[in-house]
């Protein structure tokens, strides 16, 4: 087999490919009419020196697909092959008897400085061959991430969209008696596993966003003055007012590259769009109306600002360029 290596982007996981041999008739997905029915795969136990956290990873990645709606992982007890041989091809017959489309193979073990190597296998049962393999050379603790990461990749190689179970979720907890909540900001994994608090409940926080690599979070907290735009590292957690204008700042949005923030600035009885850019902190101001100019958001391109305005006498949606300028308005209903 040959392997090829490579660092994965975040730094901290490497992986290689077991094999580069792609199937000629692969598997796809089509919805037709809405007679959508989620594929039947079977994702098997892994295998490894440590079967508690190998059986754990295979958990992840069947309750990762089952919800995404788009899968349906077969139950376990269904199986015929019992015993799967990592290195080897599976019993293509025994999995079509149970009507299995695609399988999932595993493996989990330790190298000798304690790294887990964590390598899998998706086999296209229909056609009898290997659709793809990798494998994962990383610390113990982050065998989790990696069960996200190869749900990530089974979900885009089957259905050519990009996965979404390596990601995580910032939000708003509220806790607390009628007269006497507390929000505090807090992230947590897509399915709800390793939840944390980011702030103390001390301040009012709403709006959270994240930056690209999600490793920022930009929010609105109400302290002891105006509400101000912060933008907050999920890690250290170190934190640092977005542009300290008098008047209330609010709804931030990060640029699609992350070096620059667009908000709503008021002052008086109007509010316009600001961006900062977050190297040099520099601040342009975009409109220059009497009217609430509020929740910017760039385009995926970052080329344009969509915004709500009530400028024209009822609030509605306009389009600019991100660099500012006149603005196109996009819709014409009654407003609210």
């Amino acid at each position: 087999m040959r392997f090829a290596k490579f660092i994965f982007a975040l730094g901290f996981i490497g992986f290689a490919l077991i094999t580069s041999r792609d199937a000629h008739a692969e598997l796809s997905i089509t919805v037709d009419k809405g007679n959508f029915q989620p594929m039947p795969i079977a994702i098997a136990d892994f295998t490894g020196a440590d079967p508690d956290v190998a059986v754990q990873m295979s958990d992840i990645i069947r309750n990762n697909l089952k919800r995404s709606g788009v899968f349906n992982p077969i139950d376990k007890a269904a199986f015929i092959e019992k015993n799967i041989n990592f290195d080897a091809a599976p019993n293509f017959a025994s999995w079509k008897a149970i009507n299995v489309q695609a399988l999932v193979t595993g493996r989990v073990t330790k190298d000798a400085s304690g790294k887990l190597k964590t390598e899998f296998r998706l086999w296209d049962i229909l056609a009898g061959q290997q659709l793809t393999g990798q494998q994962f050379v990383t610390d113990a603790a982050l065998n989790r991430r990696v069960s996200h990461i190869i749900s990530d990749l089974v979900y885009s190689r089957i259905t050519g969209e990009k996965g979404f179970f390596d990601t995580r979720v910032v939000f708003v907890d509220e806790t607390g008696t009628k007269d006497k909540r507390v929000k505090r900001l807090a992230i947590m994994d897509q399915d709800g596993a390793n939840a944390r608090y980011l702030t103390d409940g001390k301040e009012l926080v709403v709006t959270p966003r994240f930056s690209p690599t999600t490793q920022e979070v930009a929010y609105m907290a109400f302290g002891d003055g105006d509400p101000k735009v912060y933008i907050m590292n999920t890690e250290t957690r170190q934190r640092e007012v977005v542009g300290d204008f008098p008047g209330m700042t609010f709804a931030p949005r990060f640029s699609p590259d992350g070096q620059k923030v667009v908000m709503s600035l008021a002052k008086g009885s109007a509010s316009n769009i600001y961006v900062m850019d977050l190297r040099s902190r520099s601040t342009t101001r975009l409109t220059d109306t009497n009217a609430i100019d509020t929740s910017p958001s760039y385009s995926p391109d970052g080329s344009q600002i969509v915004f709500e305005s009530d400028r024209g006498g009822s609030q509605q949606i306009y389009i600019m360029s991100s660099s500012g300028g006149a603005a196109k308005r996009l819709s014409f209903g009654e407003g609210a």
